[in-house]
């Protein structure tokens, strides 16, 4: 391996694990939000309660992390500045929706980083439309509206069985279930997010010949567990803000029964190896709640900005990609 190729495969492991922490911090607020916003947990253990129990999913492998090393485009076409580049697109994605408080989606932001460096390296035909279409796409669409479905759904249901019953004082029983459900989130985004970061980094090792096979070392895998933990630990309050006070106001049982739809839609998608945005999951069960509680109550001007924000990640991050491969391959 050339001294080129060495270096290029240590920045693809440091921007690899720092998207992975950006990862982190960035959607912390999908995991801690709700449960901060009905004063369950103080935001200090509802961040520590996510970094431990992402750290923990992130250890479980599913089939997302070989989506995005051989799902999405052609394996044997990737090079180490195509995977670099996508990180840069990605990782610039993640801190301007972070720095304006926008809930986007970090899964998409490398998705779209890894289409638009590839596409300008080797032209469209390297892409696998039909895993795009069917892994991406489609559940990009479909998941946020499924969350939203469920969390409706099983609100309606919750509050026909207390009236029904005429159960009272129930925010108690609610909190400690929420508890329950934020640990759900933040093991199921541990699940889902983390094996994208140790699917791009393998993908950089395949690249550059370090491994010969596109199997996830089991330091890969452990560096990004961690390296996700601590940058859930470091919280996102600029976007915990966005998604638990300004969508909806929230009560335990609405927080409760947003948590349990998100995490059930999220460990689905990751076990049928599909990189979803849990960002969007949780946004649109929180929506979803807002709406069967009170319509009138949901702040859509919210929804518009994060409907924008998300329209525009996937092109966007594979811009900023693409742009960063016509200055980088001159380097190299």
């Amino acid at each position: 391996m050339e001294i080129v190729s060495i270096n290029l495969v240590v920045l693809i492991v440091l921007f690899g694990l720092f998207f992975d922490y950006t990862n982190g911090f960035h959607d912390a607020a999908n995991v801690v939000s709700t449960v901060i916003a009905t004063r369950v947990l103080a935001p200090l253990s509802a961040i520590l309660l996510a970094a431990v129990l992402n750290f923990i999913g992130a250890t479980q492998i599913s089939g997302v992390a070989e989506t995005i090393t051989s799902g999405l485009v052609n394996l044997a076409s990737a090079s180490q500045i195509t995977v670099l580049c996508a990180l840069i697109g990605a990782i610039f994605w993640n801190l301007i929706t972070w720095y304006f408080g926008i809930p986007s989606s970090s899964s998409y932001a490398l998705v779209g980083g890894l289409i638009g460096a590839s596409w300008i390296h080797e032209g469209i035909g390297v892409i696998l439309w039909k895993g795009l279409l069917y892994k991406v796409a489609i559940p990009m669409i479909i998941s946020p509206l499924v969350g939203f479905l469920i969390a409706f759904a099983l609100l309606k249901g919750l509050n026909w069985l207390i009236h029904s019953h005429r159960l009272r004082h129930t925010d108690k029983l609610f909190a400690r279930l929420q508890i329950g459900s934020a640990s759900l989130v933040a093991l199921s985004h541990g699940l889902n997010d983390a094996q994208k970061s140790m699917g791009i980094i393998t993908l950089g090792l395949y690249a550059g010949g370090v491994i010969i096979q596109p199997h996830i070392p089991l330091w890969v895998i452990f560096a990004c567990a961690l390296v996700m933990a601590l940058g859930t630990a470091s919280g996102g309050f600029r976007i915990i803000r966005t998604v638990g006070y300004e969508i909806t106001r929230l009560r335990p049982l609405q927080g409760f029964a947003a948590e349990a739809s998100a995490s059930c839609v999220i460990l689905t998608a990751s076990f049928l190896g599909m990189p979803i945005s849990s960002t969007h999951m949780i946004v649109g069960s929180v929506t979803g709640v807002g709406v069967a509680n009170e319509a009138s109550k949901v702040r859509w001007s919210i929804g518009k900005k994060m409907g924008i924000a998300w329209g525009l990640t996937l092109p966007g991050s594979a811009l900023v990609a693409a742009l960063a491969f016509r200055c980088i391959e001159t380097l190299f």
